[in-house]
């Protein structure tokens, strides 16, 4: 069964995608390799897994990497908007720059609570670096930690995306391409 005939349209090629994630990973060596304290990367999980290992490759620095899951979709379309860390840190982030990869800024309510946590956990400073954002749907407005800057892969049409570490019910993550999924799969 091809994963592709489920997809209604490519947003963006996998060529797209690896020529943006160069470009992010240029632009963050760049600003962080006069800091004497390597950033920490802190992988949002499951989404984000394919974009962090692609970003990191391309950071020419020594960095820490970590992860953290919060969960708000479920198996659903629409995040409930009440977001959960179900996973934490293991690395002591105190006085550290902490990078958060995300899969896509939708609502900004995971981020809200990321970022929070982050702060809670005494990080010096938190960006974020998501591969997605979603403006149009944004109902909470973040606000980052010390110097944090916020780098963003694409920004994306209102549509139900998939791929390139994004799912549908856990389906779809491994495709090399972000495309908008069919409406009669998730409806």
């Amino acid at each position: 069964m091809s994963l592709d005939k489920h997809i209604e349209k490519v947003l963006f090629s996998a060529e797209a995608i690896a020529e943006r994630v160069a470009q992010l990973g240029s632009e963050i060596t760049s600003q962080f390799s006069g800091d004497s304290e390597p950033p920490v990367f802190v992988g949002v999980a499951t989404g984000a897994c394919l974009f962090l290992a692609d970003l990191v490759r391309r950071i020419d620095l020594p960095i820490s990497i970590d992860f953290v899951r919060a969960d708000s979709y479920g198996s659903g379309t629409v995040s409930s908007g009440s977001p959960r860390i179900s996973f934490d840190l293991k690395l002591d982030i105190t006085n550290k720059h902490v990078i958060l990869v995300e899969d896509i800024v939708d609502t900004g309510n995971t981020l809200s609570c990321l970022i929070e946590h982050m702060k809670l956990k005494n990080a010096s400073s938190v960006s974020v670096c998501t591969f997605l954002d979603k403006p149009s749907r944004r109902k909470v407005h973040f606000k980052l930690v010390g110097d944090g800057k916020f780098y963003s892969g694409f920004e994306c049409p209102d549509e139900f995306v998939v791929g390139y570490g994004m799912d549908f019910a856990e389906q779809f993550r491994n495709l090399s391409y972000i495309g908008v999924l069919k409406p009669e799969y998730y409806l």
